[in-house]
């Protein structure tokens, strides 16, 4: 038996169990709570387009509506994180989920195009079935502050392993609902859609659920300006008075107003070292996301379903197949990180992703697409929980959310050209053109990545020998405070 429960805890800490339990319910709520959300947009994505081809809206116009929609979450999603760590993150969380609970209502009831685009703007809608909005950039920056440098590629990784099987359960779900639905006598494949949007409802209430039962520890630690920090320094000068015993004491006055005040603003603030940082960054990444953008999973499902005319239930089968072997792959992010670096494991992990992106629309056969397929969607997210990490590594702690808000919205803003582009090509019969240009895009974002950040130093604004258990660091400013009062 010893070999075996030597073999077992190897596994627990090499797949990074430990790091996550260590990190403690607040990481495990998160989790849960992308979880479900991704259910949500797993059965979203599944059905979007589909949705507004029954209605008889043009391809044009679906790509329209996911391009609008994506320039609504830039704004949105900008507003709400650079203002979560003033305003409290889980108070933007919360609105998150009130959004998103709204948008659902509105596709369910709803279907003039010009109210539905009202909803998907406004609110919260997946169209792609990515993780767009405010949510995603709060809980990493949230799970990078609960962690360490040690744990926290691994308590990522399994954020993303997570939010792939979510993904994978909701798809596998819509798919045969859909089906079960339409075969019901009296009932339309447009009712059936409709139906879908209930779920999305309930995956903002599970959210919001998830959220109230997180706890204080989850909101950012804030610093005392200096300003205001001048304004407990004691007067010099003071003041006497007599004790008991008839002895003159000098009684220390606490200076009422500071020379000067600065105004704080509720905006984060991002230095000029780690803006220089991220522009490059930044760069990259918004040619990955106009790629994403332009072969998103709503619009592959599509492309499958003019190109093969398979059912809905096999459709939801093999992308729900394709979510499953993501969240396979994912899990080795974490252990391919701490072995290879950050910077590697994004890279090598991404570029036969973006390799089978550029080949999937030449195979004639069902097989060999799928397999393509399955290719992309298995390794595309293995770079998730690295980058994170990375930007984590690079930006001051008091900047994550901030930098992750923006980086967020920058991804989206570069998604909301490709929707458009790739529905006018859809339009004349060249819809695989779209993966042609996205395959190059990314393969160039690969290598690019690779020769900017490969000698990047990390962690230089964290103490290296950061004690995982962050209750060590409780006791022993507890001990130094018995000291000085001593």
């Amino acid at each position: 038996m010893a070999p075996l429960v030597k073999q077992i805890n190897w596994l627990y800490n090499e797949l990074g169990i430990a790091s996550v339990w260590t990190t403690g319910k607040d990481a495990w709520l998160l989790i849960l709570s992308r979880c479900c959300r991704m259910f949500a947009y797993g059965a979203n994505s599944l059905i979007l387009a589909l949705f507004f081809s029954s209605l008889k809206f043009s391809d044009f116009y679906i790509g329209l509506f996911m391009t609008l929609t994506l320039a609504g979450d830039v704004l949105l999603s900008l507003l709400l994180t650079l203002v979560a760590d003033k305003v409290g993150r889980r108070k933007i969380l919360i609105l998150g989920s009130i959004l998103m609970m709204a948008s659902g209502t509105i596709f369910a009831l709803f279907e003039n195009y010009w109210i539905l685009l009202f909803g998907a703007v406004v609110g919260i809608i997946s169209a792609t079935g990515s993780d767009f909005g405010p949510f995603r950039a709060i809980e990493e920056s949230t799970l990078s502050h609960l962690t360490t440098p040690k744990t926290r590629s691994d308590v990522l990784s399994w954020y993303v392993t997570t939010s792939s099987i979510g993904s994978a359960l909701g798809t596998q779900f819509s798919g045969r609902m859909v089906e079960y639905l339409r075969a019901k006598e009296g009932w339309t494949i447009t009712d059936a859609y409709h139906r879908i949007f209930w779920v999305y409802v309930a995956g903002g209430l599970i959210n919001m659920l998830f959220t109230l039962s997180l706890s204080a520890k989850c909101e950012v630690e804030e610093k005392v300006p200096e300003t205001e920090a001048s304004e407990m320094l004691l007067d010099d000068r003071g003041s006497q008075h007599e004790d008991e015993d008839g002895n003159e004491r000098l009684t220390p006055m606490r200076i009422q107003e500071p020379v000067k005040s600065q105004k704080r603003s509720l905006f984060a603030q991002i230095s000029a070292e780690t803006r220089w940082i991220m522009y490059k960054l930044w760069f990259l990444l918004s040619v990955d996301s106009l790629a994403d953008g332009m072969v998103g999973y709503s619009l592959t499902n599509y492309f499958f379903d003019k190109k093969f005319q398979m059912s809905k239930s096999t459709l939801g089968d093999i992308i729900s197949a394709s979510y499953l072997l993501s969240s396979f792959s994912t899990v080795f992010a974490g252990p391919l990180a701490r072995h290879l670096g950050l910077v590697n494991t994004m890279v090598f992990t991404h570029l036969p992703s973006s390799a089978a992106v550029l080949l999937f629309p030449f195979p004639s056969s069902l097989v060999l697409t799928v397999i393509l397929f399955f290719i992309r969607t298995g390794l595309n997210n293995m770079d998730q929980a690295p980058r994170s990490a990375f930007i984590a590594a690079v930006v001051k702690p008091e900047e994550r959310t901030a930098v992750m808000g923006i980086t967020s919205m920058l991804r989206t803003l570069s998604s909301t050209a490709g929707p458009s582009v790739t529905g006018l090509l859809a339009g004349s019969n060249h819809f695989w053109v779209a993966y042609v240009a996205a395959g190059s895009l990314r393969i160039a974002y690969d290598l690019g990545l690779w020769a900017m950040f490969i000698n990047m130093k990390l962690y230089k604004h964290e103490e290296k020998g950061e004690p995982e258990d962050k209750n060590a660091d409780a006791r022993r400013d507890g001990d130094e405070e018995e000291l000085r009062e001593l």
